[in-house]
C-alpha cells in the first residue's frame, strides 16, 4: 500500500512489522512476509542510517526497533497503523497477535489429530 510513497515495498514490510510488534530483526520479518532476508536488511540498515530506526545486539542477532528520538516518529507509526487497519485480515491478525514468550516447560505440547 505505502510502496508507492516509501519507494519499496521491502521498506514498508519492515516499518509494518515494527510498528505492530514493536521491534524485530530481518530475518524474522522476511520470514513473516516469506521474503528474502537481504532487501529486508538493506531496508532496515537504511531505515537506521535515515534516523527512523536504531539497533541493538541480542546475542548474534541484530534487532531493530523505531527510535525515540525521530522528530516524526509517533505520526510515522500512525501513518503504518492506519495502513495496517487495511492489509488483509489474516495478515493484520498474525502480526498483531503474536506470543513470544516460551511455553512453560511444565505445559503439554499440543498434539495433531494423528498422533
Amino acid at each position: 500500500m505505502l510502496e508507492d510513497v516509501l519507494g519499496n515495498v521491502n521498506k514498508e514490510r519492515v516499518l509494518v512489522y515494527l510498528t505492530a510488534r514493536g521491534d524485530g530483526y530481518p530475518s524474522e520479518i522476511a520470514g513473516f512476509f516469506n521474503a528474502p532476508a537481504t532487501p529486508i536488511q538493506v531496508q532496515a540498515e537504511k531505515l537506521e542510517t535515515a534516523g527512523v530506526l536504531y539497533s541493538r545486539l541480542v546475542g548474534r542477532s541484530r534487532v531493530y526497533s523505531f527510535n525515540p528520538r525521530c522528530v516524526y516518529v509517533k505520526e510515522l507509526k500512525a501513518l503504518i497503523t492506519r495502513v495496517l487497519e487495511f492489509y488483509p485480515e489474516d495478515i493484520s491478525t498474525a502480526l498483531l497477535n503474536n506470543r513470544r514468550r516460551p511455553r512453560k516447560p511444565e505445559k503439554p505440547l499440543k498434539r495433531s489429530i494423528n498422533d
